[in-house]
């Protein structure tokens, strides 16, 4: 949106025998129920691909009546990847960005139910249970930790079969249920319309488009990957009755994206786009695709392109964005503040105004950041993002309790890795009685959510390379980093694969990356940290003495271990 004039990881641990099996199953089956076939994680990644139909046809079948059974928590954020304009926009909460709904608006946060009491205590209650294994679970027990944290998501309540086909042939009409159902109201209530639907329409192929759009919304709202599955299941029935429909191919490109399978986004995108320039959800997708490649010019054309096609808030959210990575702060605020004054829906207000919290932080401009996560919150006090940059202003500003209380909140609700990690280095740097055990907990659950992600087709490579790397192995995080940056070029990836290098002692060979992360100007104070610790592992101490410095300058709370070791480390080059 351009700036206009005037708009202003034993044994003493072992589980019983049953108990592991079960785990097990549910771990190879890569299923959440214990149910028939929800969608195998050895699906398709792109166009080229396609799953067996029958599967498929049983798959979807199975996933008309899944997500409506299980615990509704409130909604919360994920990359996601994509596309977060969270702290660095990446890995941790996948992409806030993509909080969108199928028809291209934000979610509405605000609308959710609350849970069902019994079915959430059961839920946190097995969440925590994986967390009091600490980090002994390392190897074969890691499987179960996953499955167990994949039943607590969704408290086991898949129900199978429903919406068999009932024979009839032909292909529908256009659908009686339209993607903009999904705007008006809870999310879980949309699904169980479309589900609904479904059982009389079965041919109906808008409606299994919109139903895998929504599944794919509902995974990143919940931060639940085992949705995925369901939502390619939906997507790939709508493909089968009608073979390119543009609203299936907009959801594989979604879907693609939240799994961070960008090239197969970008490839659906512009599939979509040959046929209708105009469409909103392609247009933000092809953006959000080239970003996450590294494709900065690329994404800044995109960005315009759609702005003048298509404005609305998705587009100024990513347009904002595309400028926040080449530097330019000023614009990325200003074109910021006109989507929020655009806004009129709960689920945009504070989700953009959660955006310019987030780049306020990122500048450490705490007020300012929690006044705007107040905006946010007063447009949905349940908004995880907000909720979540709050606590992290919080922290930066010296109020550890109410951060770490904060956090907490976060965690119980939605135990994602990036809150997770900030949770435990919050313990850590608080470093009171049991605190050790405390964070080691949340580290746990790190990996049970990066085994639970891969089960379910999610590439978490980066995930793992960010945590592992200060809180875990160390060479499955260097191992982990160079598999992502074979596969795509980023500030993120090349800051990822530097750290990973750092900590393995292979200083010389990091530091290219790390100037590479920092090579757009991208204010990110941790980008900036990781390269003055490594120049001054590579004898550039006069080059890493500012960086360090520079970090601290422009955010001095970036973190609430690294700003301390950044501070101990110059103190010690003095």
């Amino acid at each position: 949106m351009a700036p206009r004039e005037n708009d202003d990881k034993p044994t003493e641990d072992k589980q019983p025998a049953a108990t592991q099996r079960e785990w097990e199953r549910l771990w190879e089956q890569g299923d959440d129920s214990g149910g028939e076939d929800e969608g195998s994680t050895k699906e398709d990644a792109g166009p080229e691909g396609e799953r067996d139909a029958d599967a498929d046809t049983e798959a979807s079948d199975a996933a008309v009546d899944d997500a409506d059974q299980g615990p509704t928590p409130v909604h919360g954020n994920a990359d996601v990847p994509g596309h977060s304009h969270n702290d660095d926009h990446d890995h941790h909460h996948e992409h806030d960005h993509e909080h969108d709904h199928a028809d291209g608006s934000a979610a509405p946060h605000s609308h959710t139910p609350p849970a069902l009491p019994h079915l959430d205590d059961e839920r946190i209650a097995a969440v925590r249970r994986v967390a009091a294994a600490g980090r002994r679970w390392r190897t074969v027990q890691l499987a179960g930790c996953a499955a167990l944290l994949a039943v607590a998501m969704t408290a086991g309540a898949i129900a199978i079969g429903a919406a068999k086909d009932s024979g009839a042939t032909g292909v529908a009409a256009s659908s009686a249920v339209s993607p903009e159902l999904l705007a008006s109201g809870s999310l879980d209530a949309s699904i169980a319309s479309l589900q609904a639907h479904l059982r009389t329409q079965p041919k109906d192929f808008d409606g299994w488009a919109t139903l895998g759009l929504a599944y794919v919304e509902q995974a990143r709202t919940k931060g639940d990957p085992s949705r995925y599955p369901q939502a390619q299941a939906a997507l790939q029935r709508s493909l089968k009755i009608s073979p390119n429909n543009e609203n299936a191919l907009e959801g594989r490109a979604a879907l693609a994206a939240a799994r961070h399978e960008f090239a197969e986004a970008l490839t659906y995108a512009d599939q979509v786009l040959k046929e209708n320039p105009y469409s909103e959800r392609a247009l933000c997708s092809r953006i959000d695709a080239l970003v996450e490649l590294g494709r900065y010019a690329d994404a800044e054309k995109a960005a315009d392109l759609a702005d003048a096609r298509k404005p609305g808030v998705p587009v100024f959210t990513r347009y904002a964005y595309v400028h926040e990575l080449r530097g330019d702060v000023t614009t990325a605020r200003k074109v910021l503040e006109q989507a929020l004054a655009a806004a009129t829906s709960p689920g945009d207000i504070s989700y953009v105004a959660g955006t310019l919290g987030q780049l306020a932080w990122n500048q450490g401009d705490y007020k300012t950041a929690l006044n705007d996560y107040g905006r946010a919150l007063a447009a949905d006090e349940n908004y995880l993002p907000a909720l979540e940059g709050r606590a992290r202003a919080q922290a930066a500003l010296g109020d550890r309790a109410e951060a770490i209380k904060g956090m907490e909140l976060v965690v119980s609700r939605y135990p994602l890795p990036q809150p997770l990690v900030e949770l435990g280095e919050l313990y850590e740097s608080r470093g009171a009685a049991g605190d050790r055990a405390k964070a080691d907990d949340q580290y746990a659950l790190v990996d049970a959510w990066i085994a639970l992600a891969r089960a379910n087709g999610v590439n978490a490579d980066l995930d793992t390379a960010l945590a592992a790397a200060d809180h875990g192995n160390i060479k499955s995080a260097l191992k982990a980093a160079r598999a992502e940056w074979a596969r795509r070029h980023t500030v993120h990836t090349a800051d990822a694969l530097a750290w990973a290098l750092h900590v393995n002692g292979r200083d010389k060979e990091a530091l290219p990356y790390a100037r590479r992360a920092t090579a757009t100007n991208y204010h990110n104070a941790s980008f900036i940290y990781h390269l003055g610790m490594i120049e001054l592992a590579t004898g550039h101490k006069a080059d890493g003495r500012a960086h360090l410095t520079k970090a601290l300058k422009l955010n001095p709370g970036f973190s609430p271990l690294g700003a301390s070791k950044a501070r101990k480390a110059l103190e010690a080059t003095k």
